[in-house]
Parts: C-alpha cells; structure tokens; sequence
C-alpha cells in the first residue's frame, strides 16, 4: 500500500474514531487529565509509537485498527487488550489485530514513571491520534481519563461490523454504536 493510501485510509479511519470519541467526552473525559498526575505521559506515549512506526510503518494502520476494534465492542475501554480462550481478543473478528507490544511498551515506561496512574485505554487512545499523525494525517487533542474495562468477553466482537455483513446490518451495526449511514461509508473506502 502507498503512503498516500496508507495516509488517506488513516484519515478515514480517524474521522470515525473523533466521532466516537465524542461519546466518550460526555463520559467525563478532559483534555490535560494527566497534567498534574504524569505531566509526561502523552511525551512518553508518543516516542514509544514513533520508535515502533520507524521500525515498521505499518504498525500505524494496527494501531489505529487495534483501537477501533476496541472502542467499537463496549467503549474505548482497553477490553481488547486482555487475553484469554473467551476474550475479544481471541474473537475470530480480531483476528490478526496487532500493535499489542506497543501498547505494552508504553505501559511499562508509564508505570516506572507513574505507577497506576495512565488507563491502557488512554494509552491506546493517544497511540492512534499519533500514529494517524505520525503518516500525515491530522492530529487533535485527545481527552483523556478513561478506565480501563475488566470485562472481555469474545462474544461482545460480534459488535464489529464485518466486510461479509449485508449493509442493511452494517447500517444497524453502525447505528448501534451512534454512528450514521455517512460514517459506514467513510470507513469503507
């Protein structure tokens, strides 16, 4: 895949994941959440995901996907990040999800750092804002203070829209989530 598709897909993709953040905002999220608690935290988050995108820069797309999927299935809650034989994770639609190791990475640096203070959720929130920016893309300001889900549950991947769907469920799955018909056509292109 080009770069120039590679960045037109991550716009796409990007656009569907400001849309559901918005839901998230209601939830109590704040821009700056981190500041007085781990004032570097989006710092280390981001040179965690630069180090991994000049290695592989298709770890930008997995990331970005990663945290669809998450936020698709029961909120941006980091549920998809827990293993098990009957978590999403092992779900048959999150097969071939990757970027796990990052995510992992900037846990641990987070955690000597500030220990039990940044969510895997926000982790994974930040690290797809600036994957998106790191290929060009737009980057925005993420509002931050979600908690992480202690529920995964592989039946909840049934959620996730599939490309075998008819549209007519594509459409429900989309509406289900407080997205519309435009959303399920940005991120089919």
């Amino acid at each position: 895949m080009a770069a120039s598709e590679m960045a037109a897909l991550l716009f796409l993709f990007t656009a569907l994941i400001l849309l559901r953040s918005s839901f998230v905002h209601s939830q109590g999220l704040q821009i700056g959440f981190y500041d007085s608690y781990c004032p570097d935290a989006e710092d280390i988050v981001r040179s965690t995901v630069e180090q991994y995108y000049v290695k592989d820069a298709t770890i930008a797309p997995a990331l970005l996907r990663l945290h669809f999927h998450d936020c698709f299935v029961q909120g941006c809650d980091a549920s998809v990040l827990i293993s098990g034989a009957s978590s999403e994770r092992s779900a048959p639609q999150n097969f071939g999800l990757r970027g796990f190791e990052v995510i992992d990475d900037a846990k641990s640096q987070l955690e000597a750092v500030c220990p039990g203070v940044v969510s895997c959720a926000d982790i994974l929130a930040l690290a797809a804002r600036d994957t998106v920016d790191l290929t060009g893309g737009p980057s925005w300001s993420v509002p931050l203070g979600r908690r992480d889900g202690r529920i995964s549950l592989a039946s909840g991947a049934n959620a996730l829209p599939s490309p075998a769907d008819p549209v007519s469920v594509q459409r429900q799955k989309f509406a289900d989530q407080g997205l519309s018909d435009h959303d399920l056509v940005s991120t089919r292109l």
